[in-house]
């Protein structure tokens, strides 16, 4: 059980470390930003899913070994750690993402094909910003979240 519930962690956070590596590929390979950059926006759509569906199922694990008395340690801390995960990952998902496409629309589309004084640009490139440092909490509640599994 606890074999399975590390291995959905490691294999959440395992995307969560390699989506910079796909982003960065995608905006250093391909000439036409908005095309980079709509790649980028469908694979983070996926990680995310991935995630809220790692997370809960985490979650169900966790609880379930420590009832069976697979788990013998307190469970509180493991998941208050996939909550802040799935919390983080739904935030993005459902509220970061949305907002970006729609500052994006408005911009014509293209956001980097208007002045970088835009209002609808800043608001893009801010909430960039904060997505960024939300997939990094993410990121950082995953390896504590390995640590406490781990140390059972």
């Amino acid at each position: 059980m606890r074999a399975l519930i590390l291995l959905l962690i490691v294999l959440w956070l395992g995307g969560v470390m390699f989506f910079p590596v796909v982003a960065a590929t995608a905006f250093s390979t391909l000439t036409d930003t908005h095309a980079a950059g709509t790649i980028v926006g469908r694979c983070l759509r996926v990680l995310h899913y991935e995630g809220l569906f790692a997370g809960t199922l985490i979650i169900v694990l966790i609880w379930t070994a420590r009832r069976l008395g697979a788990y013998t340690r307190r469970v509180f801390l493991p998941v208050i750690f996939a909550l802040v995960m799935l919390a983080l990952t739904a935030f993005s998902q459902f509220w970061i993402i949305p907002k970006m496409e729609g500052y994006r629309l408005a911009a014509g589309g293209a956001i980097d094909a208007v002045a970088a004084d835009n209002p609808d640009r800043v608001a893009f490139n801010k909430l960039h910003g904060v997505s960024e440092r939300v997939e990094e909490g993410v990121l950082l509640a995953g390896i504590v979240l390995v640590v406490l599994v781990a140390r059972e």
